[in-house]
């Protein structure tokens, strides 16, 4: 059975990519690996790449210039981000430093902890110390 091994990619969708691109670099620090202009952003993010698309031209067919289909969503999306255990305290610091509101702290029964928080888009994002999933195999 073949199996993969790593998420490569993960994206969410916003209509403001100035302001989705400002948040992403100012908040987590992520360099911009790639722009065109009122269609996407893309950022690295450790060894994965992390993307921003603007869904009212991602769905119309003809957007991009190598083919690829179409593809959007609508409404709030979720990504949740690494951080470690001993980082949690300067996370939550430095989010309330940038304006950023914590929505939520779980202490997760396995052991895990995680913040959650809003892009300007409104997508949820979250982040959450490892063993939050290490339980869960």
């Amino acid at each position: 059975m073949m199996k993969v091994n790593q998420v490569l990619e993960t994206c969410l969708y916003v209509n403001d990519l100035d302001a989705a691109e400002a948040f992403y670099t100012r908040v987590f620090g992520l360099g911009r690996i790639g722009r065109v202009e009122g269609r996407h952003v893309f950022f690295r993010c450790g060894e994965g790449v992390f993307l921003l698309f603007n869904p009212d031209t991602t769905i119309r067919p003809g957007n991009s210039a190598s083919g690829v289909p179409t593809h959007g969503a609508k409404g709030p999306g979720h990504a949740a981000f690494r951080m470690e255990p001993g980082d949690i305290d300067r996370w939550r610091d430095h989010l309330k430093q940038n304006g950023v509101e914590i929505e939520k702290e779980m202490n997760w029964p396995g052991g895990g902890y995680s913040l959650y928080f809003r892009d300007p888009a409104g997508n949820s994002l979250e982040l959450a110390t490892p063993a939050t999933w290490a339980a869960n195999g």
